[in-house]
């Protein structure tokens, strides 16, 4: 078993934070909380890469449409299906559009529980309800029914990975293992006592 300190998350500026000049300021919050970058490029993602990124969990498809669809009738929105893999494939089509159309900033990070810190630090996956002080909650205003209205995707700045498995899965499909590099910040021993 892999100490908690070692483990590592996916993290990926999306287009819209690279265009909005966001990159320092997302960076400077996993840096603060005592995490630790440990790969890091900025490359122009293809619609294949995104599908195998969304499909990585054969149940994703499933479980983001029957998400969706609730979460559209809780607010009094009806779906344009009732069937989860209508909805989810209209998910992917959208999320490929946007996370194509520009550079995106994949990074692994590091550091004692790391995906459940950076999903704090990232805030909801919906903007316009995320806490202040989150990263979605100070620099974005966008919502699911602003998005819908507009036939688009959300726009969050950020994919943070949602448990340890999915991110050892993101992480090899996003990063080879000689990317990834090993090294020892001097504050680690202040963090984590050795």
């Amino acid at each position: 078993m892999t100490h908690p300190k070692n483990e590592q998350t996916l993290i990926i500026i999306k287009p819209d934070g690279v265009q909005r000049n966001l990159i320092g300021e997302i960076i400077s919050r996993f840096e603060r909380a005592g995490l630790k970058l440990v790969a890091m490029k900025m490359m122009t993602a293809d619609v294949e890469m995104i599908k195998k990124h969304y499909t990585l969990d054969p149940e994703w498809m499933r479980l983001v449409g029957e998400k969706s669809i609730k979460g559209l009738l809780d607010k009094g929105i009806e779906p344009i299906s009732r069937d989860p893999m209508v909805i989810a494939q209209s998910v992917i089509e959208r999320l490929s559009k946007y996370l194509t159309s520009g550079p995106v900033i994949p990074m692994v990070w590091q550091g004692g529980h790391s995906v459940s810190v950076v999903r704090k630090i990232v805030g909801s996956t919906e903007p316009v309800m995320s806490d202040v002080g989150t990263i979605r909650g100070d620099f974005v205003l966008d919502s699911y029914p602003m998005a819908m209205a507009d036939k688009r995707c959300v726009r969050n700045l950020v994919h943070a990975s949602g448990t340890v498995d999915e991110a050892i899965n993101e992480i090899n499909l996003w990063f080879t293992s000689d990317e990834i590099k090993e090294y020892t910040l001097a504050n680690e021993s202040v963090i984590y006592g050795f």
